[in-house]
């Protein structure tokens, strides 16, 4: 298998990603936290690129986790300005490369203006035929699965819906993302091994890839190394992050 082609069939479909480790990677260096999220934005970038070139279909970032309004009030205005700002300048460039955004989450805790960058920025690349990238902001994996099911009793309680009729896939279609693969790959980085509320449901079959890296100095061959050891873990073959780029070549 080393020398030949590998098939693009054997890439995870949908890669998850909790980003962690900006404030220490920043601490590290003498810096404030702030410095570590807005060099995450780079992070960003490459893996959204690397992602897409690759063929991947569905790339879920951890953005901001509901758990995380517990956070120094200036810290979480930082990020939500932050936010803002990322998404005015990124999605036109999303947009160009045919990639879809979307932004899954609460979003009613953020402010008016945020709300309506977001909307704006889903609306521009809605029709887009590209990668989906799904931002989880203000998410939680609880609070996704309370919202099917807060869904689901309303539609018992008004008679469209009998008990018996509720099943695991009935739950799946009322919850996130619910038109995208499950998620194959779960990324997390610096060091830290749980899944911290993220996508319960979503995750029930994937594999798991923790790795030391600060978010930060997370690049494409960071991301050819996950993917890389998923498509050993999965398909039990040695397999070369030269194969994993061989396929970013493909037309």
């Amino acid at each position: 298998m080393h020398n030949s082609q590998l098939s693009p069939e054997l890439l995870p479909k949908h890669i998850a990603i909790i980003m962690d480790g900006n404030g220490r990677w920043a601490k590290a260096q003498g810096k404030p936290r702030v410095f570590g999220h807005k060099n995450g934005v780079a992070a960003v970038r490459k893996t959204i690129s690397t992602a897409a070139r690759l063929g991947v279909k569905a790339v879920t970032l951890f953005a901001f986790s509901s758990e995380n309004w517990r956070r120094p009030e200036e810290e979480v205005g930082v990020l939500m300005e932050l936010f803002i700002t990322v998404l005015s300048t990124e999605v036109k460039k999303l947009h160009k490369n045919d990639l879809r955004l979307r932004v899954i989450g609460d979003t009613k805790r953020f402010s008016e203006r945020l709300q309506k960058k977001i909307a704006q920025a889903e609306a521009l690349t809605a029709d887009n035929s590209g990668m989906v990238i799904n931002i989880a902001a203000n998410y939680g994996g609880k609070w996704d699965i309370t919202e099917a099911a807060k869904q689901i009793a309303l539609q018992v309680q008004q008679g469209e819906l009998s008990v018996d009729e509720i099943d695991e896939s009935l739950i799946t279609q009322h919850l996130t993302m619910s038109d995208l693969p499950e998620v194959d790959l779960l990324i997390r980085t610096s060091g830290e091994c749980r899944i911290s509320n993220f996508m319960l449901w979503q995750l029930a079959y994937a594999e798991i890839y923790f790795t030391p890296i600060y978010w930060p100095e997370f690049n494409e061959d960071s991301l050819v190394e996950a993917i890389s050891w998923f498509i050993e873990r999965e398909r039990r073959f040695g397999c070369t992050g030269e194969q994993v780029k061989a396929l970013m070549e493909c037309p």
